[in-house]
């Protein structure tokens, strides 16, 4: 256990931090897997509205330092694929 004044702060701060960043990371997944369902379920309108939905946040979180870019660039364009083969599918 932290014995120094600095470093029970640092661990109430790491605590906080903690929690903050699991719920954006939380956001973050919600947002890619209602995407995901949509394109698999083969609804084109709501899948186009959930993958224009993901983008921001997922760039937000890039933002923040929750996701690296280079992943968040794998997301993003895993779900434009996924968009396009259904455009491509249905039409």
């Amino acid at each position: 256990m932290a014995n120094s004044p600095q470093a029970r702060k640092r661990a109430r701060q790491s605590e906080r931090r903690r929690a903050r960043n699991a719920s954006l990371r939380s956001r973050v997944r919600t947002h890619i897997k209602r995407a995901v369902a949509a394109a698999n379920a083969g609804d084109r309108e709501t899948a186009t509205a959930a993958y224009n939905a993901a983008v921001p946040v997922i760039d937000a979180m890039v933002g923040k330092g929750i996701l690296h870019r280079n992943k968040a660039a794998r997301h993003k364009s895993r779900l434009a694929r996924k968009l396009t083969s259904l455009a491509a599918g249905s039409a």
